[in-house]
């Protein structure tokens, strides 16, 4: 990225963590790029976070490490920090500032645009509808992903939700519209060698070329994932609505999203709020996660699912809570089903789909798939509820009607819930296998499904 022009300052009075603060400033803005130059000619970018009293606070993006405050200065560009787009952007992978990273040369720029993006009208906002099918039966079947939707996934430290988050990106796709779709996958402070298994994922599978991938790793500095998801997003727009393209953007991990803005106000020297998170933290995730979405009068879609892992499993965690307030409903990895081997560990009961009643049934997935839905967590719900009852009193002491919600309970654990890494499911298989599930029950238990669908759908064994 090449910088013209610009106002030059050699005066730096301070240097604190990410953070130098250059004195006798007496013009600059928020959010400006200023290019930090080192003693031996080395260049840095920066923004500015902070300004006042001829003093301004700038976040060096590839840390200050080696920085002095003698002969360092700062020139300050005079414009915020841009992400060139246009349609080659598509099958190639960049670092977590947007600069390519698989050694191909910088894509050719239709246009530069501003990272933060611009705010999206209410009054132009169309209400997200139209089945994205995802090939994950559990997703798919009882916590639907509707087009413009924001689903976050709640997981927990070491459990598998980088895989599932790997196999969505590959097998995503809206069903029977013709219309073209692609994914933008951020990985924000990862390891190495998930990087490479996001990356070698998408390459063997043939996806790649309809995806756009960030990787920023986990020894990248701070502020760069501060950065990361908003280029991501930048790059989404775009193909949504300059292209009209179907978008799904993953990003993975938003706690260690949080964890950079925590360092960050630290040393800023902000006064903390819960668990020593910024105040501001709320209207943060908001810049980001409200930035999925329909335009009424724009073909394309920006579907999010923001994928956190939470601290202990906490999901009163500041993290997981504020996202939930933000976004429509939370799919939850469970740490039981995990430890049982089971593939996604979907805790259905403690999951939700907000607006999946707006984008399932007659004329968008299948009439029945709401009602069979139902049934499902209805009997799930019974059967572990049975499993603690038979804790207690023994499988000798259950009626005949409870050892059947517990082999539903089995059932649908080990074939709607469980499938393989690479096993990707239409719709029709999904619901044939609830049905399955639901036809171990008697036909009288069935209370949330229409007589016609038990009619044309009821398996009787």
């Amino acid at each position: 990225m090449t910088l013209e022009g610009g106002i030059e300052y050699s005066k730096i009075a301070e240097i604190k963590g990410p953070l130098v603060i250059v004195d006798g400033v007496d013009k600059a803005s928020y959010d400006e790029l200023v290019e930090i130059q080192t003693t031996n000619g080395e260049k840095r970018l920066g923004k500015v976070v902070e300004v006042g009293f001829g003093k301004a606070v700038v976040q060096v993006f590839e840390g200050t490490t080696g920085l002095s405050i003698s002969g360092t200065k700062a020139k300050f560009i005079g414009k915020t920090m841009t992400m060139p787009v246009s349609a080659e952007v598509l099958g190639r992978v960049f670092d977590g500032l947007g600069r390519p990273n698989d050694g191909l040369p910088d894509p050719i720029a239709s246009k530069f645009l501003d990272i933060n993006g611009e705010p999206m009208n209410p009054e132009q906002r169309d209400y997200p509808k139209d089945f994205i099918q995802t090939g994950v039966s559990v997703i798919d079947g009882m916590l639907t992903l509707v087009r413009g939707q924001k689903l976050p996934i709640f997981s927990g430290s070491g459990m598998s939700h980088n895989i599932l988050a790997a196999q969505i990106a590959r097998q995503a796709t809206v069903i029977g519209s013709g219309e073209e779709f692609a994914v933008v996958f951020a990985a924000i402070g990862v390891q190495y060698s998930e990087a490479q298994y996001f990356k070698r994922s998408l390459e063997e599978s043939g996806a790649l070329k309809r995806s756009v991938l960030f990787l920023n790793l986990a020894d990248d500095p701070a502020i760069e994932r501060i950065i990361t998801p908003r280029v991501a997003l930048t790059v989404a727009e775009y193909l949504a609505y300059e292209l009209g393209m179907h978008v799904l953007v993953i990003l993975t991990d938003m706690t260690n999203y949080a964890e950079a803005l925590r360092e960050i106000s630290a040393a800023r020297e902000e006064v903390p709020g819960r668990k020593g998170y910024p105040g501001y933290l709320y209207t943060d995730l908001s810049t980001i996660y409200e930035r999925a979405g329909r335009l009424r009068d724009r073909k394309g879609s920006v579907t999010q699912m923001p994928i956190l892992s939470m601290p202990a499993d906490d999901i009163t965690h500041p993290i997981p809570d504020l996202t939930g307030y933000i976004t429509e409903g939370q799919i939850v990895l469970g740490r039981d089903l995990f430890r049982k081997g089971i593939y996604p560990p979907v805790n259905v009961l403690m999951s939700l789909s907000r607006i999946m009643k707006d984008g399932v049934g007659e004329g968008r997935t299948r009439a029945d798939h709401m009602e069979i839905a139902n049934q499902m967590y209805d009997a799930y719900s019974r059967a572990q509820e049975v499993r603690a009852l038979s804790e207690i009193v023994g499988k000798a002491g259950l009626t005949g009607v409870d050892i059947k919600y517990m082999d539903v309970g089995d059932a649908f654990e080990q074939n709607v819930l469980s499938q393989g890494v690479d096993e990707n499911r239409v719709l029709e298989e999904t619901l044939g296998l609830e049905w399955n599930t639901a036809s171990i029950l008697p036909k009288n238990e069935l209370n949330k499904v229409k007589d016609k669908f038990i009619d044309q759908y009821y398996k009787a064994s």
